[in-house]
């Protein structure tokens, strides 16, 4: 394999290609349905106008203080509480995996597991709801 910069449109890729013949010349050919992005306009800068600062979305997920939301987007590899357990801050909760690693998701307060809404093999995104105290 060879590694090799293409700059098309001014802007620089590296790319690895492999080497069929041990030519010291080599001819590159693109083929002519690429798809390859327009070239860039020249940005104009956006007039200035006073806006009302945009609202901020609504939250689709309860949290607060009795909900422990998923800190990452993953996959839960393993529950360590029960319904009803009492936990300490910092109690090791739930476990889960994104790229290949494992992350422990602690507890931020001390209390009582009111309820599980996820459950071993379960996609989670980031701020989904995984546990609520009492």
């Amino acid at each position: 394999m060879k590694r090799l910069r293409i700059t098309v449109n001014g802007i620089s890729y590296e790319v690895e290609v492999e080497v069929l013949a041990d030519d010291d010349e080599a001819t590159l050919t693109a083929p002519t349905s690429i798809n390859a992005l327009p070239p860039a306009r020249a940005a104009t800068p956006p007039a200035q106008t006073a806006a009302a600062p945009a609202a901020p979305p609504p939250n689709t997920h309860p949290s607060g203080p009795g909900v422990l939301a998923s800190p990452i987007a993953g996959i839960v590899a393993e529950i360590k509480v029960n319904i009803g357990d009492h936990v300490k801050e910092n109690d090791p909760l739930v476990v889960i995996e994104a790229m290949k690693m494992n992350s422990n998701v602690s507890s931020p307060v001390a209390g009582t597991i009111r309820a599980i809404n996820v459950k071993v093999g379960d996609s989670v995104r980031q701020g989904q709801p995984l546990l609520e105290f009492a």
